[in-house]
């Protein structure tokens, strides 16, 4: 047990006194000031777009010339050929001709521009070009600005989350939903880009003693399976060192600045207790049996190259199962979390910690059901960490070079030859 310790103590402490580990913790800090910062200059240095208005209702286009908008300016023009000319000469963004049939009151606008003018602003046009058509043809029609009014005011729509007691009777109760899913969305992100860190991390630990022949030495003094679960661990400790770093610096950060009026606002509201609770408790499970899961197979992965410059490939499964179980998360999960595709990757292992925490945000899934899927991620985890630790002795002393599937092919021969010698 004491090389145990050694191996992991080793793994651990030369991390985490890395210059690489202190990046990873300030980075989130970082990118979050950048955007911040970004933000905060895109916004004082933004400019409004001038458009070049040219209608076959010359008082229409001076009316809408005056009407001033953060997002655009109108500028009236007497014939196209002018706006053309302005728009070569860049003294105008865009020129839009705008078209009205007296007869049916359809309103046509259509937008000449040498870049796009972006969708917020089309939009906005768009909808400008919808209430004209409206306005002119309730004029039509001899209907008033309050009838009008009346016949485009939205329908209410409310959502309730209900619940039935064991008598069958209804009750209506607290919808944490929303909250819920950007605390599951944003543990996604978290999860992939500690996986694919941590992947990279454990997969160089091994390959690197491996590509420098010394892996015979160090198993010639301590069992592979120590050796293996040595360095398994001692990386899931850094990982988990990073997360609790993240948690001590958020929280510290809330009791810093608890008094301001927005945070008293979201946590007076509840909003802050409707995220604590089984789904949090359950969002933590996923996401660090994910790392787990991902952690072994990326020392799987790593154990079968020949040398350190070779880990980014040798991971590449990790990287593409990770990723296409982050895309399924956070576009057909929030989009349709009742799909069946949705339902079933919900319980296999590598796909489920991305997508049931989406799921249980989106309360399309009980209590039962996230417990059994964190059973058969329990298991398949365990399975797989056996398997690939039985193989790492013949995995670690195979140094082939037809890639990941010869280099696991010889493994198990050499495996399956060492039994049979065992056995007689």
């Amino acid at each position: 047990m004491s090389k145990f310790w050694i191996i992991t103590s080793d793994v651990y402490k030369k991390n985490v006194k890395s210059i690489a580990f202190l990046i990873m913790i300030l980075v989130p800090f970082i990118m979050m000031g950048v955007i911040y910062l970004a933000g905060s200059f895109a916004g004082g240095m933004s400019t409004v777009d001038k458009i070049g208005l040219v209608s076959n209702k010359p008082e229409l286009a001076k009316a809408l010339a005056e009407d001033k908008s953060s997002d655009y300016e109108f500028t009236a023009v007497d014939s196209e050929k002018k706006a053309q000319t302005k728009l070569s000469d860049e003294k105008i963004d865009a020129y839009m001709v705008l078209t009205i049939d007296e007869q049916t009151q359809t309103v046509k606008g259509e937008l000449f521009s040498e870049s796009s003018m972006g969708q917020s602003t089309e939009l906005i046009l768009q909808q400008l070009l919808a209430s004209l058509q409206s306005s002119g043809r309730a004029t039509q029609l001899g209907l008033s600005a309050e009838e009008v009014a009346s016949l485009t005011q939205p329908a209410e729509f409310v959502k309730q989350k209900v619940s039935f007691d064991d008598s069958g009777k209804m009750k209506i109760g607290e919808d944490n939903s929303d909250i819920q899913f950007l605390v599951s969305y944003a543990a996604t992100i978290l999860l992939f880009v500690i996986i694919l860190t941590y992947a990279q991390i454990i997969a160089q630990e091994i390959a690197s003693e491996k590509g420098t022949r010394i892996m015979e030495v160090i198993l010639s003094s301590t069992k592979a399976q120590t050796h293996f679960y040595g360095k398994l661990i001692g990386v899931l400790l850094v990982a988990v060192t990073q997360i609790v770093l993240y948690v001590a610096i958020f929280g510290a950060g809330y009791m810093k600045f608890k008094d301001l009026e927005f945070v008293k606002q979201f946590t007076q509201s509840g909003a802050l207790q409707k995220i604590v609770g089984p789904f949090l408790g359950f969002t933590a499970i996923f996401i660090i049996l994910g790392i787990l899961i991902y952690s072994v197979l990326a020392a799987l992965c790593g154990s079968l190259v020949n040398k350190a410059e070779d880990t980014a490939k040798a991971i590449l499964p990790v990287t593409y199962l990770s990723l296409g179980a982050y895309m399924l998360g956070l576009t057909l999960g929030a989009a349709d979390p009742n799909n069946i595709v949705i339902r079933v990757t919900s319980y296999i292992p590598f796909l489920s910690s991305y997508v049931m925490p989406i799921r249980l945000a989106n309360e399309t899934v009980d209590i039962a059901g996230a417990a059994i899927s964190v059973v058969v991620l329990i298991i398949s985890t365990f399975i797989l960490m056996f398997f690939s630790a039985a193989m790492y002795k013949s995995n670690v002393l195979v140094y082939s070079e037809g890639g990941l599937f010869s280099s696991l092919k010889q493994s198990l021969s050499i495996m399956k030859n060492e039994r049979k010698s065992k056995a007689q």
